[in-house]
């Protein structure tokens, strides 16, 4: 009798390629049934004068969209990475980071310290870029913060920009060698595990890195972003 004990305990394997083909696909079929949905719910307002029926079927159209949002989000967040690049000075760079931070996060941006230092040029997407600080600062809002503020530092080193986020976490044991290689290993409500991948993803397109270290005397998670930097000006086509 031939044992398959062995093939139980293996685990599937997938390639991640097969795995974003799906969910693409996936994406793209759900968001077809939605707008079927939408299109029902716009007849069904067509039909009554009824305010609290409207009033219900705005709901539903504003659920469907939401929903139809999310999948979109799903979609590029498993995409492939193809930035369009510009020449942009990194002190402005910086400087719409945190005005976008500030933006994003206007509760809880007095619990930031910025100390941002550089004089150079980059060479980026600054829509994808957007994503990479955005997701960091999220994250180290969302995920065991302990107390203190966040600290978000940058300098010119080496002909590189790089942008050090300090966020304070004690009792932190997660090994950080594979930070943002490990996509749909942590998923909760409305987060699928993509988001340090696409950051990781994001930043190596842009011929940077991404490190991750969890400094333990301060009790502080450090991430570094690296991008590359020229000190010339930017060629005029």
């Amino acid at each position: 009798m031939m044992d398959h004990s062995e093939n139980r305990n293996d685990s599937l394997s997938v390639p991640w390629h097969d795995v974003v083909r799906f969910v693409r696909q996936l994406s793209h079929d759900l968001r077809n049934d939605l707008n079927a949905i939408e299109l029902q719910s716009a007849y069904i307002s067509e039909l009554t004068q009824d305010q609290e029926l409207l009033g219900e079927v705005k709901r539903l159209r504003e659920i469907v969209s939401g929903l139809s949002s999310n999948l979109q989000k799903l979609s590029r967040a498993v995409g492939e990475v193809t930035p369009t690049m510009i020449p942009y000075q990194a002190a402005d760079f910086l400087a719409d980071i945190r005005t976008e931070v500030g933006r994003d996060f206007p509760d809880k941006a007095d619990q930031i310290t910025w100390d941002l230092q550089a004089d150079g040029m980059l060479n980026v997407d600054p829509q994808l870029l957007r994503e990479v600080f955005i997701e960091l600062f999220t994250n180290a809002f969302r995920h065991d913060r302990g107390n203190g503020p966040l600290s978000a530092s940058a300098r010119i080193e080496n002909d590189c920009l790089l942008f050090h986020l300090h966020e304070p976490k004690s009792g932190f044991n997660s090994p950080t060698q594979n930070w943002g290689r490990a996509p749909l290993r942590n998923i909760s409500q409305r987060r699928y595990g993509l988001g340090l991948n696409r950051v990781r993803s994001i930043v190596e397109a842009h011929g940077g890195e991404l490190q991750v270290q969890h400094d333990t005397k301060a009790s502080m998670l450090v991430s570094t972003v690296t991008l590359p930097v020229s000190n010339g000006h930017p060629e005029h086509v």
